[in-house]
């Protein structure tokens, strides 16, 4: 089929060093220390605002509605600041070797052990738990050390990403990479995520490449390593210094090593793993050819019985018209196909997937002492006191967070997925979801509709005021909801 329109890697194409694409470079601002921004968001009532004034903070000053009109998926940014502390607090290599020494940090878990010299990427992982003596010695002969999953680790970085996975409605997820002076960790390569490198010191100085086919704009799989000779020449090169942000899409070839004067430590945030229409089609595909095969004679028809004799590789060339009536066929019940496709509910499967991937949120000091969580249920002077959660009709309730939890149905019976049980480490925990009863839904979408807003239990629509405190007491005993007050 011709295109009639210019592809994206012919888009790409067209971003060269001589003719650099709008809003490479961007010079930054002071801002606000990150410290001080998460205690302000923590005040903000709304976790999708939190999430974009996060996001705000995280590319500042490039606008985020311009930049994902104009920048995402389509091309790298580079934001340069000349303020070494803008990122000051996220991760430093201090916290590094206090984890190291406090946690167990695992080899090929936790922690990898990567070189880059002469052309070959090589692993250095021993087997067993990564201490202090062994890690060092390994970065003081040169290699780079890869933390995977630092937010189960950093309190901080967890913070972070759990209000920032509001912002993608995807996983959001990190590394940190801690590379000697003079060294390089890793081979050229491509990533099958978007990419937000922050440097958080010293100093790294990376190439960016253009995707080289149009197969690997925006890739489903990342790519194996690369040679030097495979990548030509890059469309942008820099030096990033503490403070400084580099952004590339999905599908463009990347390599950073270290200048001989200083050492390099950056986190690098992703998301958008595997959220593609094309992942979305995969669930409606299969569901929408289930359904129409039971509802659809047509899709139920025999094959011609001779099909074999003109269909197939070996046949391909034949000038058959029954080739061509064949074709016809297919576009026929393709075209129907659409009529069976159901749609939100593979979006809610895709949905489920999300809240597996997610973060528990990081509870403020007010959500703590009004969740669960906080309580006061305790042991005191020989005794359990304070038992009972004292929900009554007039409690005021509300989500904990705008994406904490979701109505899904697998077509037999409803479901509440939810993430404030899930585990900082990555699907360490199977999803949290419990069935919901029927004539409960309406009050789960009434408390989903109505957030950031409080309301109270007694305006649920549900048949009873037994029923109304009973379903806040579900919630409340399994993270989900918060009330005004402290009970």
């Amino acid at each position: 089929m011709e295109r009639k329109h210019m592809s994206a890697f012919a888009l790409y194409q067209t971003l060269s060093i001589d003719e650099p694409p709008p809003q490479e470079c961007v010079n930054g601002d002071d801002g606000e220390a990150l410290d001080a921004l998460l205690a302000d968001l923590a005040r903000v009532n709304n976790s999708r605002d939190r999430a974009s004034q996060l996001f705000q903070w995280l590319i500042n000053p490039v606008p985020a509605k311009a930049f994902f009109r104009e920048t995402w998926e389509k091309k790298p940014i580079l934001v340069q600041r000349k303020n070494p502390d803008y990122y000051k607090g996220l991760f430093s290599t201090a916290e590094f070797d206090r984890i190291l020494r406090e946690e167990d940090v695992q080899y090929g878990v936790n922690l990898d052990v990567t070189s880059y010299t002469n052309g070959k990427r090589r692993t250095h992982n021993p087997p067993g738990r990564a201490l202090p003596f062994t890690v060092w010695d390994f970065y003081g002969s040169g290699c780079s050390l890869r933390l995977l999953n630092p937010q189960a680790f950093s309190s901080t970085v967890w913070n972070v990403l759990s209000i920032l996975q509001e912002q993608f409605g995807s996983m959001a997820g990190a590394n940190i990479y801690l590379t000697p002076p003079g060294t390089q960790g890793f081979a050229p390569h491509y990533d099958d995520i978007e990419a937000f490198v922050v440097q958080l010191e010293g100093k790294k100085h990376w190439r960016v490449y253009n995707p080289r086919t149009d197969d690997e704009v925006l890739p489903v799989l990342s790519s194996p390593n690369f040679n030097q000779a495979d990548i030509g020449r890059p469309i942008l090169e820099v030096v990033l210094e503490a403070g400084d942000l580099l952004y590339f899409p999905r599908g463009f070839i990347h390599q950073g090593d270290c200048l001989p004067d200083a050492h390099s430590l950056h986190i690098t945030i992703s998301s958008y793993q595997k959220n593609s229409w094309g992942d979305l089609l995969q669930k409606v595909v299969p569901a929408a050819l289930e359904i129409a095969m039971e509802e659809d004679v047509e899709f139920r028809q025999g094959l011609p019985v001779d099909y074999l004799t003109y269909m197939g590789v070996q046949n391909s060339d034949k000038d058959d018209p029954r080739r061509t009536k064949f074709f016809s066929r297919i576009e026929s019940l393709i075209r129907k196909l659409k009529n069976y496709a159901p749609v939100d509910a593979a979006v809610d499967q895709k949905a489920r997937e999300y809240l597996h991937d997610c973060l528990p949120p990081v509870l403020t000091a007010e959500e703590l002492a009004s969740s669960v969580q906080g309580a006061p249920a305790r042991w005191e002077c020989g005794q359990v006191v304070d038992v009972g959660t004292r929900i009554n009709t007039q409690t005021q309730v509300r989500l904990l967070r705008a994406g904490c939890a979701r109505l899904c149905s697998d077509g037999e019976a409803v479901h509440l997925c939810y993430t404030t049980d899930n585990s900082r480490v990555y699907h360490k925990e199977e999803p949290k979801s419990f069935e919901i009863k029927p004539e409960h839904t309406d009050a789960i979408e009434f408390l989903i509709h109505s957030y950031p807003k409080f309301v109270t239990v007694g305006s649920f629509p549900c048949d009873s005021a037994e029923d109304r405190v009973a379903l806040a007491e579900l919630l409340f005993e399994r993270g989900i909801i918060h009330t005004a007050e402290p009970l």
